[in-house]
């Protein structure tokens, strides 16, 4: 029988690369550390990992356990917030994802927000690019995720929050483009994007492609201060869904400018569509909702806009 020791013992395994290792990280033997080892693959009747000179590491169907176990553990961490959730004031850990663009006007301002609105949940926020932020919410290794996408999909795991006009950013305004620049335009200018696994690489590969256009590459990369790095540098011009740099430090010399025509993403919050939230994350994301529309009623960053329109 496959017992909750056999899933952190392995995991902790494959973390550690070999068995030494995640003996000393576990504080247990490495002989009993092989036979539960063993007790596993004999459970499952697979191989779980391969063992060498350098190390061990996990075979493809110790891949998908190191998955799935981690699922399992995390939830199980869990338990003890679950149960509490069932009544009185909401408390408990909600782990929060936010691509690099959304966080770099937003992160700040929400985690005051939830301090001051719940203050006994514990909040983690992880800032990656959307893709990135989507493998982990399938995985189960974060609760809720804020990501960009051109259009988003139906369903009770995904909120619009808003939608967002994408901007060619410079070290200076191009000639004669103060108020717009079209795309043919950009389309000549050495670019600084995101990899093509990225959505706002994707919507903006089909809108150039729409368009008869080949755009010039000079460098990728997937997070919004890398991007901003190399445009500094002057390796190129770059676009992202974010017209207003006020709130980072060091950026005011960058010079945003809408293209047109106008090219749009929405951003969704997500959550696991197998598993209902906790109450704790069903209060985050109704927070984030909150600010976010206070955030359009008062002063919203340029090119912002509510989903609606």
């Amino acid at each position: 029988m496959i017992q909750l020791r056999h899933l952190r013992y392995f995991v902790g395994i494959v973390d550690a690369g070999s068995l030494s290792r995640a003996a000393t990280t576990l504080y247990v033997a490495q002989p009993a550390l092989s036979q539960q080892m063993a007790e596993l693959e004999q459970a499952l009747g697979v191989a779980l990992l391969h063992r060498s000179a350098r190390g061990v590491r996990p075979t493809p169907a110790g891949d998908v356990l190191y998955r799935e176990a981690q699922a399992i553990l995390r939830h199980v961490a869990k338990l003890p917030d679950i149960v509490r959730d069932s009544g009185g004031e909401i408390a408990g850990a909600v782990s929060l994802g936010m691509s690099s663009t959304v966080a770099a006007f937003l992160a700040g301002p929400f985690i005051e927000a939830c301090r001051q609105a719940l203050p006994r949940v514990a909040l983690s926020l992880v800032t990656e690019d959307s893709a990135t932020l989507k493998a982990r919410i399938a995985a189960h290794a974060l609760d809720l995720a804020v990501v960009f996408e051109p259009e988003p999909a139906p369903g009770p795991a995904r909120m619009p929050l808003f939608r967002q006009r994408l901007f060619l950013v410079d070290r200076k305004k191009l000639p004669g483009h103060a108020r717009a620049v079209p795309l043919q335009r950009v389309a000549a200018l050495p670019l600084v994007l995101a990899g093509p696994q990225n959505g706002v690489r994707k919507l903006l590969d089909a809108a150039f492609a729409a368009a008869g256009l080949r755009p010039h590459i000079a460098a990728e990369t997937n997070l919004l201060p890398g991007m901003l790095a190399a445009v500094h540098a002057g390796v190129g011009a770059t676009i992202v869904p974010m017209g207003d740099f006020s709130a980072m430090l060091g950026r005011g010399t960058l010079a945003a400018t809408p293209i047109e025509p106008p090219i749009h993403l929405t951003a969704c919050v997500l959550h696991d569509a197998g598993r209902a939230p906790t109450r704790a994350a069903d209060a985050v994301r109704a927070l984030l909702a909150g600010v976010i529309a206070q955030l359009l009623r008062d002063q919203p960053p340029a090119g912002m806009e509510p989903v609606e329109a």
